[in-house]
């Protein structure tokens, strides 16, 4: 057997294992591993399926410690603990508390004031589903007991939490830069304006909306102006925080690591300082980041397991030539990479659709020689409508767990429909101005 049929035929048995709920790590590991296997025995002019064990056995063993123990991957250790701790600490109530407050007489207010809840939230957390999970608890109750739509009310916080993929620091961003030799701070600061543009054009939906039809979302009492600078006295810590990372990584003054660390010290000292960490919040903080940072490093061993099974196929290199004879416009290439992603995330989630496919479209990205830091603002893209796509979208099944039972799981997916919408949009804006992205890297 030829190793690109070996190639076609693990990559129908690592689907089939996927559609089969089997975790992530498990599948690639196990398909990387019997895929070595099978392509070192047929080398020869025999099948020598002993040399093939021997081989794969030997790679096993030295992939955990070769594949993981990079500088670069403490990033992910560091940011996860800053966004747990701060989440321990509770200021995810203030961020949101705050929003409501300035925002909330616009039209859809506090639909607003959740979105841009989620946006702050996410860029100290990193993580949709974290996003969507902490503010859900918190803005959805609140509006519908205001009367809003129950679409708009559940819909906006499910899409919005996926900002947490797209506005740094990033956990996909950190995994995508690795992967394809990237930058990390130029990836992170590359998603600062595209994360912007995301949240301003669900804003400007939701007001849209709501000043069409009011019954969507009723006004809300006014404040005064004292109560609303009242409210930042609450949030100023995780406002320098998010200053101090960002600046940092975009001055240089600090590398994404040192980001990290310096954020998750930054948290830390914060939480102290305002009495709100305790001896079991800290151990929960820290028992949530070992749990997550050893979820994401089993399924990176197995990412570098299919990617050495890929290479040794010979794959990667067809695609890329493939793909280097390619004569059509960037708009067929990304609209084609748009379906198949879309598709995915119709019952996959982010980290596993990523770390599934980058061996097999980065080739082809390369061979039609597109900026692989605008590709990669274009992906978290496609996998943040993942996230919210029926019939799987993992934020809206996280929405149906935290909301009232009178919430139907049809109504947030109908909710966050509108918000599909304006990613396109956004899709469509950042393939049409690449400097959309590549701007602020440039000036690194």
């Amino acid at each position: 057997m030829d190793p690109t049929t070996i190639g076609i035929w693990a990559t129908a048995g690592m689907v089939t294992m996927l559609l089969l709920r089997i975790p992530i790590a498990v599948v690639l590991i196990a398909t990387g591993y019997t895929g070595l296997i099978l392509v070192i025995a047929s080398r020869g002019d025999t099948f020598d399926l002993e040399q093939g064990f021997i081989t794969a056995n030997s790679f096993l063993g030295e992939l955990p410690y070769s594949s993981t123990a990079e500088y670069t991957f403490t990033t992910i250790p560091m940011f996860l603990l800053m966004g747990y701790i701060a989440t321990e600490a509770g200021f995810t109530k203030d961020i949101y508390h705050t929003a409501r407050m300035w925002l909330g007489r616009m039209p859809g207010g506090l639909a607003v004031a959740s979105s841009v809840g989620c946006a702050l939230f996410a860029a100290i957390s990193g993580s949709s589903l974290a996003t969507a999970a902490a503010m859900g608890r918190m803005a959805v109750p609140e509006m519908l007991a205001r009367g809003y739509d129950k679409g708009l009310a559940t819909g906006v916080v499910a899409a919005s939490g996926t900002l947490g993929s797209l506005i740094p620091p990033s956990i996909l961003m950190i995994l995508y830069a690795v992967f394809t030799d990237q930058s990390i701070a130029a990836m992170f600061v590359a998603g600062v304006i595209p994360g912007l543009l995301s949240l301003l054009i669900y804003v400007a939906m939701v007001m849209v909306r709501a000043k069409i039809n009011p019954e969507l979302a009723p006004p809300t009492p006014k404040v005064s102006w004292q109560a609303k600078f009242g409210s930042l006295k609450s949030t100023w810590g995780m406002l320098l925080l998010i200053v101090v990372v960002v600046s940092g990584l975009y001055s240089g003054f600090f590398t994404p690591s040192e980001a990290g660390a310096v954020g998750a010290a930054i948290a830390f000292l914060i939480s102290l300082f305002a009495r709100r960490l305790n001896r079991k919040k800290t151990s929960m903080a820290l028992l949530e980041t070992l749990k997550s940072t050893s979820m994401l490093f089993a399924a990176v061993i197995g990412a570098y397991m299919i990617t050495s099974f890929t290479a040794l196929t010979g794959i990667a290199a067809d695609l890329t030539s493939w793909a280097g004879g390619f004569d059509v416009h960037p708009v067929v290439v990304i609209a084609s990479l748009s379906a198949l992603y879309i598709f995915l995330g119709t019952f996959m989630g982010s980290i596993e659709i990523m770390l599934l496919t980058l061996p097999i479209v980065i080739p082809i990205v390369q061979g039609l020689e597109y900026d692989l830091i605008w590709f990669g603002i274009i992906m978290i893209k496609y996998l943040e409508i993942g996230l919210v796509s029926p019939p799987v979208g993992i934020n809206c099944f996280i929405l149906k767990t935290v909301v009232d039972d009178s919430v139907r799981l049809g109504d947030i997916f109908k909710g966050v429909s509108w918000f599909i919408a304006m990613d396109i949009v956004t899709i469509a804006l950042l393939v049409a101005f690449p400097e959309i992205v590549t701007f602020l890297p440039s000036l690194m």
